[in-house]
C-alpha cells in the first residue's frame, strides 16, 4: 500500500462517526467488517488487536474535534442548548470533516452549513446565525493575515479623492439583527466564573440571558470585529461608518466611499 493510499484509508476510518456508546463502529467505510479493514494496514501487538489500535485514533479524533468546536462556539452552544449543539456538532463534522493542519479552521463552514440545514439552528435561526457569524469573525480577527500598514509617505503621494485604501484582511464587518456582541461577552464571563458556581446554575443564567435577547425586536446592528495588540475587539458602527468601510473593502476609492 502506497503512502497516499495508506493515509486516505486511515483517514476514512478515523473520521467515521463513533457509535452512541462512543466506540468505533463495527462496519467499515463502504461496508464490510471494520476488523478486516483495520488488519489491512495496522498490525496487532501483544496487548491490542488491529481493531483496538485503530479505535484509539478514531476516538481521539472525535473527542478532540468536538471539544475544539465547543470551545470555539460557546455562544452558539448557549443559544441552541447543549444537547442540540452536541448533536449539531457531530452532524456538521460528518459533513465537514477536518481538512486543515490546524483545528482553528474547523468552524469555517459552520454558518453556511447551518443556512443549508436550518433545523439545527433551533427556534431562533436568525439569532443562531448572528452569533455564529460573530464567533467565526472573532477567530479570524485573532490570528488572521495582516498586511503592511499605511505609511505617511503613502499618503503624500496619493491622488486626492482617487486614493484607494483597503481594510486589513482580519477585520470583519457584520450586519446583525441581535446584540450578539453583548450576549457573547456575557456567555464568556459566565464560563469564566464556573469555578465559583455550579455548572447547572451557570447554564441556567446563560439560558435566561439568551431568552431575553431572543425576545428583543430584531433591529439593524453594524459591527466591526478587529484586533489591536493581539486582543480582539467588537466595535459598534453607525450606518454611515459601515457603508464607508464596506465600500473601501469592495475596492472603491476614498472619494467614492
Amino acid at each position: 500500500m502506497k503512502l497516499l493510499q495508506l493515509q486516505r484509508t486511515m483517514a476514512r476510518a478515523v473520521m467515521q462517526p463513533l457509535t452512541s456508546s462512543e466506540r468505533m463502529q463495527r462496519r467499515a467505510p463502504g461496508g464490510g467488517s471494520m476488523k478486516r479493514y483495520a488488519s489491512r494496514f495496522i498490525k496487532p501487538n501483544d496487548r491490542l488487536t488491529s481493531f483496538e489500535r485503530l479505535e484509539i485514533y478514531n476516538r481521539q479524533y472525535w473527542f478532540r474535534v468536538l471539544s475544539a468546536l465547543g470551545e470555539d462556539f460557546p455562544g452558539l452552544r448557549a443559544v441552541i442548548g447543549e444537547k442540540r449543539f452536541d448533536a449539531m456538532a457531530k452532524a456538521y463534522l460528518v459533513a465537514n470533516p477536518s481538512r486543515s493542519f490546524t483545528l482553528r479552521n474547523l468552524g469555517a463552514r459552520l454558518e453556511s452549513w447551518l443556512r443549508k440545514n436550518p433545523r439545527w439552528a433551533g427556534k431562533n435561526k436568525t439569532l443562531a446565525l448572528d452569533i455564529t457569524r460573530l464567533e467565526w469573525a472573532d477567530i479570524e480577527a485573532f490570528d488572521g493575515k495582516a498586511e503592511p500598514t499605511l505609511r505617511p509617505e503613502d499618503l503624500s503621494s496619493a491622488a486626492g479623492d482617487k486614493l484607494k485604501l483597503t481594510l486589513q484582511p482580519y477585520i470583519s464587518l457584520l450586519s446583525l439583527r441581535y446584540p450578539v456582541d453583548d450576549l457573547l461577552l456575557e456567555v464568556r464571563k459566565e464560563d469564566e466564573d464556573t469555578d465559583s458556581a455550579s455548572n447547572t446554575f451557570t447554564e441556567h443564567r446563560k439560558g435566561k440571558r439568551v431568552r431575553a435577547v431572543a425576545k428583543l425586536k430584531p433591529a439593524q446592528i453594524f459591527l466591526a470585529v478587529h484586533r489591536i495588540d493581539n486582543s480582539v475587539y467588537f466595535r459598534r458602527l453607525e450606518a454611515e461608518e459601515f457603508a464607508i468601510l464596506t465600500a473601501l473593502r469592495a475596492g472603491k476609492t476614498l472619494g467614492v466611499a
